[in-house]
């Protein structure tokens, strides 16, 4: 069995691997309408045609999409531009540096090599690639846009379908339940403090004179989402413009300024909101996004935490037999629940996908 179990996990990250082209698209499209689906009930409540409320999230997602992808083009453009002007900066402080290693007892060659090798053009192309990685997220707009119509469209049998499922299949019911309310939950909390952050940093790096100080805030929104390491990515861009025009002092400035801003909101403050909603440890965390970044690419790494609920939830959440495995992946052991607790659970998890169980486990579709 365990031969077998590892066979079927290789096979199947191999396979998510070579259509990593279809699936990232059809996860970001899900995640989405996850997140906008409260919104298209709540235009219907105001008495939208479901048509009128569909029409509208997609004007004002895809609107969104293209804005973040135009602003992101002329970005890249006027950094290249910053950099190749700059050029001349950073083959004095490589110099500098080498100079520094070479009386430090570093083999001469080494330091000569280092020193060689400080080609902004080369730095500017990394990050052009960065983005661009994204501007190819951005760029499969239209199949994105079939994809979240079909999904939004047909969100409104949802409930109809999960009442079919939940004779059968309760445990998968309260699973999926489970996994949507934690992905709203991650995403709202993320979005809001993401926001926050970069405000901060933008108004904090306008004032110390930093070139791009817009980019660098759309960045630190866009990598509050990547857990663990997004700090440090949102960081050294920065950091490094600021050595380049005002030297090791306004870089440590900027550093200090990430830090205090950054890690206590994204660390103390923003974990305490986001509370039980993703409950996976630090490990699992970091694990999660080495292997959907590997397998996804960038949006992998924007998506680990959704991702991570979504297999958690199909394959421990759904299976009373797996309960054990939450004891390992969580931050904390769980308390042991009674039947009753669970009952309350799942009814409640029922509710929030617009489906009411007339028993405690077993519900009938709506008619």
């Amino acid at each position: 069995m365990i031969l077998l179990g590892s066979a079927a996990v290789v096979v199947t990250v191999a396979g998510m691997y070579w259509v990593s082209w279809l699936l990232g698209p059809l996860l970001l499209a899900l995640v989405i309408v996850i997140a906008v689906y409260p919104i298209k009930t709540w235009l219907e409540a105001k008495g939208w045609p479901t048509s009128a409320a569909v029409l509208s999230l997609l004007v004002v997602i895809f609107g969104s999409l293209l804005a973040l992808a135009a602003f992101l083009a002329a970005s890249v453009s006027q950094l290249g531009a910053l950099l190749a002007e700059n050029s001349g900066k950073a083959q004095q402080l490589v110099a500098s540096l080498s100079a520094q290693l070479t009386r430090l007892g570093i083999d001469p060659a080494q330091s000569r090599d280092t020193a060689g090798s400080a080609d902004l053009s080369k730095f500017a192309d990394q990050i052009g690639a960065v983005f661009s990685s994204v501007g190819a997220i951005l760029s499969g707009l239209v199949f994105i846009l079939a994809l979240l119509l079909f999904l939004t469209a047909e969100s409104g049998g949802t409930a109809r379908r999960i009442g079919m499922i939940s004779k059968d299949r309760p445990h998968v019911v309260t699973a999926l339940a489970g996994f949507v309310h934690g992905t709203r939950s991650y995403l709202m909390v993320t979005a809001v403090f993401g926001l926050i952050v970069a405000v901060l940093d933008t108004a904090a790096l306008a004032i110390m004179g930093i070139p791009l100080a817009l980019l660098w805030g759309v960045l630190a929104f866009i990598t509050n989402f990547i857990p663990n390491v997004g700090f440090i990515i949102g960081l050294l861009p920065p950091v490094l413009l600021a050595l380049l025009t005002g030297g090791w002092q306004l870089a440590l400035a900027v550093t200090v300024v990430y830090c205090v801003l950054n890690l206590v909101i994204q660390s103390l403050i923003q974990p305490r909101f986001i509370g039980d909603s993703v409950g996976l440890s630090a490990t699992v965390t970091f694990l999660a996004l080495l292997f959907w970044a590997w397998i996804l690419g960038p949006l992998g790494a924007l998506l680990a935490i959704p991702l991570t609920l979504l297999v958690k939830a199909v394959l421990v959440d759904a299976d009373p037999r797996a309960r054990w495995v939450e004891a390992l992946l969580g931050a904390e052991p769980a308390t042991p629940k009674t039947k009753k607790d669970e009952q309350s659970s799942r009814r409640r998890r029922h509710s929030r996908i617009g489906h009411r169980p007339e028993t405690a486990d077993v519900a009938t579709p709506p008619t």
